[in-house]
């Protein structure tokens, strides 16, 4: 969930002062790392899921205020867009029924929002990119009226001088370029962010192989091929957020040293783990919204609040546990939310697997593949999808369908057994994943294959989109 701000205006004396809270509290995790004081519990998964409001013609409905209204449940809260709202689950202990209590719980909040949407003439939707959003849908009056979004959006543009966001993304066939002076962009997308908490003495390694397997997650979860009624990559998605809260300049030159504020990274982590990953933050990242607070250091606010303004696809966290220990965390952001309860579940438990085998390794991953050959492959399966050729061990090349059948798949099956998960607790969901890769028919594949069946009639494609999602049955599944 986003940390709410209580201004929108700030002055230098705010900045000032954030900044040297902000320093206190990143010297102060490094000193918890050194000397053993985070929390080294046992693997805890999460999730949060985005989701559309949509009317009885699949456009977007900006009503997710009267919806939360009536829905009233502590895990849905607004997103930047009147028309998107946010999920969040129950953390759960990485064990035999972690994955079915998941896929109830889910369930059941969605059943929940399902019948809150109805009550009001509305359908939630989840989806990457919706086929029916328009240009004028994302207009600064759709912004939730939350003051972190609308400050935001001020610091976004202060930081480029007032010049306008560009947005430029190119397909096989189609493309789109707009100029944009607001970051309502960014709520055209939506996703699903799996959230692990992880032993500090080995973060990096889960890190680093969150990396490495993002092309494998980015391709299966494809969800987003259609932007402004043009068909441009299988998970669109991913360039329209790297460019929709850009504050480098317009020609994507980056200053010395500065990574993008959404981004793959700048290389694997070594060393003091995670923990350099904040301290880049605060060396190298403008503070976008300098919200003080009187709260002791060691509740690490203003760290957090500003790691929530840099979006890396893979991005650490940090959180405390019950007792109040600080605790480290992963976020893997790159798959886009949907098509189906199941087809998220399954793949939560594709990437957990799949996870743990890269860390089982005897010898890391990342001493084998180059970073900038995962970065490739990243945005190589995001335009391609299950077809993207991918740079791998050796410098071999491989289809990311196959190495998904021949490789991952089976690895992140032995390495929930070893974990001491029954087969039964998770096998189903695997096989759902290793049938959508085999056929081909992710959601993104879906929405191509039914557009070139019947035409861009796109709210027809939502309405048979929502009608397969509403029945439950994962997307391979699916009639074209």
């Amino acid at each position: 969930m986003g940390h709410e701000i209580a201004g929108e205006r700030f002055g230098s004396a705010d900045f000032h002062r954030f900044s040297g809270c902000l320093r206190q509290e990143t010297e102060l995790l490094q000193q918890w790392y050194r000397t053993g004081m985070l929390a080294e519990r046992p693997l805890r998964m999460g999730y949060e899921l985005e989701a559309w409001l949509v009317d009885a013609a699949g456009r977007p409905a900006p009503e997710n205020g009267p919806f939360l209204e009536r829905l009233s449940h502590p895990h849905v809260v607004p997103e930047l867009a009147r028309y998107n709202v946010e999920l969040n689950g129950h953390p759960h202990r990485l064990v035999d029924d972690a994955f079915r209590c998941t896929h109830r719980e889910l369930g059941s909040l969605w059943r929940r929002c399902e019948t809150a949407a109805g009550e009001l003439g509305l359908r939630p939707l989840m989806i990457g990119i919706p086929p029916t959003v328009r240009v004028e849908d994302l207009g600064i009056d759709a912004m939730s009226p939350l003051p972190r979004y609308r400050a935001l959006n001020a610091e976004v543009l202060a930081l480029r001088n007032r010049r306008p966001l560009h947005v430029e993304i190119s397909g096989s066939r189609e493309a789109i370029s707009q100029d944009r002076r607001d970051v309502m962009l960014e709520a055209a997308a939506t996703s699903l962010q799996l959230h692990l908490q992880l032993p500090p003495s080995r973060a990096g390694r889960y890190f680093n192989a969150a990396m490495l397997l993002s092309a494998a997650t980015v391709a299966l979860a494809a969800n987003s091929p259609f932007l402004f009624g043009r068909a441009l990559w299988q998970e669109t998605r991913i360039p329209l957020f790297e460019q929709a809260v850009a504050v480098d300049p317009v020609d994507g030159a980056h200053g010395v040293g500065a990574p993008g504020r959404v981004t793959f990274g700048t290389g694997f982590v070594h060393g003091d783990a995670l923990l350099q990953l904040f301290v880049e933050n605060q060396e190298q990242y403008p503070v976008l919204l300098p919200q003080c607070s009187d709260t002791p250091p060691e509740r690490l606010a203003h760290l957090s609040l500003h790691n929530g303004t840099i979006w890396r696809w893979n991005r650490p966290l940090v959180g405390f546990d019950g007792d109040g220990r600080c605790h480290l965390r992963l976020e893997h952001r790159v798959m886009a939310a949907g098509p189906t309860v199941v087809d998220v579940v399954a793949n939560a438990v594709f990437f957990y697997g799949a996870l743990q085998a890269c860390v089982d390794r005897d010898r890391p991953l990342e001493k084998e593949i180059p970073f900038a050959a995962a970065a490739g492959n990243f945005y190589a399966a995001a335009r391609y999808g299950l077809d993207a050729e991918l740079r791998w061990l050796n410098g071999a090349r491989v289809v990311l369908r196959e190495l998904l059948l021949q490789s991952l798949i089976p690895k992140a099956d032995a390495a929930l057994q070893r974990l001491g998960l029954a087969p039964e607790a998770f096998r189903p969901y695997l096989e759902i994943v290793r049938a959508r890769v085999a056929s081909g028919r992710t959601g993104a594949a879906w929405q191509l294959g039914w557009a070139e069946r019947h035409g861009r009639d796109l709210a027809g494609l939502v309405s048979a989109y929502l009608g397969h999602q509403a029945g439950g049955r994962p997307v391979h599944e699916w009639p074209p």
